[in-house]
């Protein structure tokens, strides 16, 4: 495997880290405590961040051996 598909291997490892600990937040107890409109900026991130994992896994199937 080169050096960058390893990269792109480790950061959607910690993307996908970031994205539990994210959706886990927003189910939580303190998340029904914000405003309306930092909810929707979380449920958004959430949503880019899920579609970035989305692409890297893609590129990641994409990798030839």
């Amino acid at each position: 495997m080169l050096p960058h598909q390893q990269r792109v291997i480790e950061e959607l490892a910690e993307l996908d880290k970031k994205i539990e600990r994210l959706h886990e937040f927003n189910v939580g107890a303190i998340f029904l405590t914000l405003s309306e409109d930092d909810k929707r900026l979380l449920r958004n991130q959430l949503r880019v961040m899920r579609e970035y994992a989305a692409i890297l896994r893609e590129r990641i199937q994409n990798f030839k051996p």
